[in-house]
């Protein structure tokens, strides 16, 4: 994306909390948002930050830029010194990454949930266990030697900008929920998940997007993904989140109508499942799949799309809707070789 950041927009909570979005250039083609709640009403005023953007120049210029302008609104002049806690939604290095140059700036609290956690305290273990993973994965889906060299070659050199940091708390550890935040365990999109409510107002991370419908992997790659999670997940939340007024993405505008967006949500998985089955009338590889589905795309676009096409054919597999067509050739090798799924 190009052209000037946008300003910093104000909320405020039906309890009083004032909420400052502050957007941030995540990477180069992303932008997103980390919000500071000021919470006045306490003695002294709570200073929390939901998510802290990627860690990259840039976001960390906008973040710092951000908290100076916000304490300008406030008349009085903050920095990350007087932030209370960090609330991490999910374990995606766009979310975290911010927080490696906070950690000599600020003693307050890093909160994640337990899934989540080993993603930012044992971060390099994680890109060399996925990419094990990622590589068994495109094998199997078909995907040609060079492409896969490139996918894995896109996904070590994306995950290589973070590092390990450390980590003071964890939500299920709080019984969920961090002062006046309550907080509820979403897995799907990423596995440690979690959407955080404020009186009327509700933190989603990439649960829940305005513009685009969250990307989805397989949970072959990584437990407690899927969209079998994810869409468990969205019910969860729904009900949960029913009184919610306006809801605050970590990418795009916020959502005024939570449950419109959510069936809205529901219903593009729905129309995907079912193109995939149609599809795969004839057998196909989730390589063939993916190319009918998204179409011809470029760079980093071609994992999201092979790994979202992944999540498709995988819950219809475990749900009876598929079945291998190529079984006597998996069953006589023990080497792993590409998979062709048809329509039971």
């Amino acid at each position: 994306m190009t052209g000037e950041i946008e300003t910093i927009k104000e909320y405020r909570s039906s309890g009083g909390a004032r909420v400052f979005a502050i957007p941030l250039r995540l990477f180069p083609v992303l932008r997103g948002y980390a919000y500071l709640v000021v919470e006045e009403n306490e003695h002294p005023p709570t200073f929390t930050l939901i998510d802290s953007g990627s860690g990259m120049p840039e976001s960390n210029a906008d973040l710092l830029s951000g908290i100076q302008a916000v304490g300008e609104r406030l008349d009085r002049p903050i920095d990350f010194s007087q932030l209370h806690r960090i609330l991490i939604t999910h374990g995606h290095i766009d979310h975290f990454g911010g927080i490696a140059q906070l950690r000599h700036q600020t003693t307050a609290q890093v909160y994640i949930h337990e899934l989540d956690l080993r993603n930012l305290t044992n971060y390099e273990e994680r890109i060399v266990i996925v990419s094990k993973h990622l590589a068994e994965f495109l094998l199997e889906a078909g995907v040609s030697a060079p492409l896969q060299e490139r996918c894995l070659e896109l996904y070590r050199i994306t995950k290589s900008l973070g590092r390990s940091i450390a980590v003071e708390r964890t939500y299920e550890a709080e019984n969920y929920c961090v002062g006046r935040f309550e907080v509820l365990h979403v897995p799907g999109h990423c596995a440690g998940h979690v959407v955080l409510k404020l009186d009327n107002l509700l933190f989603c991370g990439d649960m829940v997007l305005g513009h685009v419908s969250p990307h989805q992997a397989p949970e072959r790659l990584t437990h407690y993904t899927g969209l079998g999670h994810y869409l468990e997940s969205l019910s969860k939340l729904e009900a949960w989140a029913k009184d919610t007024e306006v809801a605050f993405g970590g990418h795009g505008a916020p959502i005024l109508n939570l449950h419109q967006r959510i069936q809205e949500i529901r219903e593009v998985h729905q129309e995907r499942l079912k193109r995939v089955l149609a599809i795969l009338e004839q057998p196909h590889t989730v390589a063939e799949v993916s190319r009918t589905l998204f179409g011809e795309v470029n760079g980093y676009n071609v994992l999201l799309a092979l790994e979202e096409t992944g999540a498709h054919v995988e819950y219809l597999y475990q749900r009876g809707l598929l079945e291998i067509a190529n079984l006597e050739e998996l069953k006589n090798t023990y080497r792993v070789v590409p998979i062709r799924y048809r329509r039971v």
